[in-house]
């Protein structure tokens, strides 16, 4: 879908990146100043490498060695940035239809009726911008974009500028464009909890540079990543699957690889797939299978690593079937003899999962 190899100096800082992307979304991750906004915005051409190729679905965007440098106007590209840009002296529908109207009628595979039924744009078609939400405000922004019958869906930090709440209310939107409209993104973030949500792949960059790149769950299991996934809301991501739906106690059970996880009841169906954040500090260790406790969720499993860190407390990366991280005691990894090999007993509170952090599995 996407391969990129470039190397730019933006004022004196150097960036270096080179990766490829499946269709679906990738998400672009690290802290402020990694790069990741102008790797985006070389992507998109407002900005120029110094040399390298950028190529879309076959169709080359940049290429240094053979003097390629469309025009921004010329990519296909959707861009959505951190505000919404939208035109004050226009409506909602005015807004919608402005990048429709540049695109040839050939070109036009998404139909406008399809898009405001999609973000639920119907009842603001009238409205003027400045009586919007920043959140509908964003809404009318990913429309826009979309109805440019863009090759790929550029989204810059989109919710960076919004509250809790209203990123609650646009999330759900952003999951559906790729599942419904078969669109891949490229999404920049600083946020691990919209990346578990919404992202298929994850390149990870800092100092203007790719760090890693794999799966979410690939990169959120490594120890070595935890300076820039974050140390304190560190944890594991896994892939389930609803399996069933307990209404006598109001639980929802989840099969992954590891076996089968109860949280409280999603209002899912039954197959419906379900990523999910298990932080590091919410699972407990345990030598023995333990008897007479009210925790539900216990596997079984392998120590696989365990971390090199200052401070009291550390953490152990256990293989159920899939990995998992735990965050326990020095002391207690002292008293059990944590050590790679070990056998445990893996210890998740079905009330700990943050369900900020569930988001739809790929696909």
């Amino acid at each position: 879908m996407l391969e990129m190899d470039l190397t730019a100096r933006v004022g004196n800082f150097p960036i270096k990146a080179a990766f490829q992307a499946k269709a679906g979304v990738t998400a672009l991750f690290g802290p402020s100043g990694a790069g990741k906004t102008s790797v985006v915005n070389m992507l998109a051409g407002l900005l120029r490498p110094s040399q390298g190729r950028i190529v879309v679905q076959g169709h080359v965007l940049f290429d240094s060695k053979h003097g390629i440098d469309l025009a921004p106007e010329h990519r296909q590209l959707g861009y959505v940035f951190q505000e919404s840009r939208l035109f004050p002296h226009m409506t909602v529908a005015g807004n919608l239809s402005y990048g429709r109207r540049l695109v040839p009628k050939d070109r036009r595979h998404i139909d406008f009726d399809t898009v405001v039924d999609l973000l639920a744009l119907s009842p603001m078609l009238a409205r003027s911008p400045r009586t919007l939400s920043g959140g509908e405000r964003q809404r009318v922004a990913i429309g826009r974009a979309l109805l440019a019958a863009p090759r790929l869906l550029l989204m810059d930090e989109p919710l960076a500028n919004l509250d809790t709440p209203r990123r609650s209310e646009i999330l759900p939107f952003i999951e559906g464009l790729q599942r419904q409209l078969g669109i891949s993104i490229v999404y920049v973030s600083h946020n691990m909890d919209e990346i578990v949500r919404l992202a298929d792949q994850l390149i990870v960059m800092a100092d203007g540079g790719i760090v890693a790149q794999g799966s979410v769950d690939e990169i959120t299991a490594r120890l070595d990543l935890r300076d820039l996934t974050g140390r304190w809301d560190a944890g594991a991501v896994l892939t389930t699957t609803v399996a069933a739906q307990d209404q006598r106690d109001a639980l929802t059970r989840l099969s992954f690889q590891g076996g089968d996880l109860w949280l409280p009841q999603l209002d899912l169906d039954i197959g419906s797939p379900l990523r999910i954040r298990v932080r590091a500090r919410d699972v407990s260790l345990a030598l023995t299978p333990p008897q007479g406790i009210s925790v539900l969720n216990v596997f079984a499993g392998r120590v696989m690593e365990v971390g090199e860190d200052d401070g009291p407390q550390v953490d152990v990366l256990v293989d159920i079937g899939c990995p998992l991280w735990a965050r326990i005691t020095k002391r207690s990894q002292r008293e059990l003899d944590i050590v790679p090999g070990r056998m445990v007993h893996a210890l998740i509170k079905a009330m700990a999962v943050d369900r900020r952090g569930l988001g739809n599995g790929p696909g």
